[in-house]
């Protein structure tokens, strides 16, 4: 990585929407969420302690720009991320957080 070239060929318009739309604090809380579990709006909402009717309109939003999927059990629908860039962008951002967090339960 310490050598990468300015390269005016490379095109990073899709990392781009990926990071404008994980630049969201509500985004963010819900991608990281659905990366341990899927989840319906419903079970989202109560987590965050958000109104229905934002989390859909986030939740849409994620949907459009195809970072997440939504798989259909009857008349509910559960999220998942999709999306393996989004994925390793979380991971890279909370990493030295979530070790960090380890390591204060692991001293308990």
């Amino acid at each position: 990585m310490d050598d990468l070239p300015f390269d005016k060929t490379m095109d990073f318009t899709r990392e781009s929407e990926i990071l404008k739309v994980l630049g969201h604090p509500v985004r963010l809380k819900i991608v990281m969420g659905l990366m341990s579990q899927s989840c319906n709006v419903k079970k989202i909402w109560e987590c965050l302690g958000l109104p229905q009717a934002t989390v859909s309109q986030h939740l849409a939003l994620l949907k459009n720009k195809a970072i997440i999927s939504g798989r259909r059990e009857g008349v509910e629908v559960f999220y998942q991320v999709t999306c393996p860039e989004a994925q390793k962008i979380i991971n890279a951002l909370f990493s030295e957080l979530f070790k960090n967090l380890e390591e204060c339960y692991d001293s308990k």
